[in-house]
């Protein structure tokens, strides 16, 4: 599985997990999450494996040690991934690697 695929895949499989929330009275939170996650998804799987976005998630060790195992988001990237509800999906990939460096994971380079 290459990098965008591990990576658009996690977005969908979070988004599943927001529409399954059932939380009374959230304002469509959950709604407007799972849609902003899925627009991410789709954004991310239409990206060459060499897009300066993904190459900078590799670089911030979101792909493992040698960048190339499948996505594994630490806890602050998991945080803002499952609180991604507004923004374009470029900006979500942008977030990503600042948030993986406050989690202190390894650079692979």
């Amino acid at each position: 599985m290459g990098t965008t695929d591990s990576l658009a895949g996690h977005l969908r499989a979070r988004a599943r997990w927001r529409l399954d929330r059932v939380q009374t009275r959230d304002g469509d939170w959950n709604a407007r999450c799972a849609l902003a996650l899925l627009d991410a998804a789709a954004y991310t799987q239409a990206l060459p494996a060499d897009d300066p976005l993904i190459t900078a998630l590799e670089d911030s060790g979101c792909f493992g040690a040698y960048g190339c195992g499948d996505f594994e988001p630490g806890e602050a990237v998991a945080k803002l991934i499952d609180s991604w509800h507004d923004g374009d999906p470029w900006e979500l990939l942008t977030a990503i690697p600042a948030a993986a460096r406050a989690d202190g994971l390894p650079s692979p380079r």
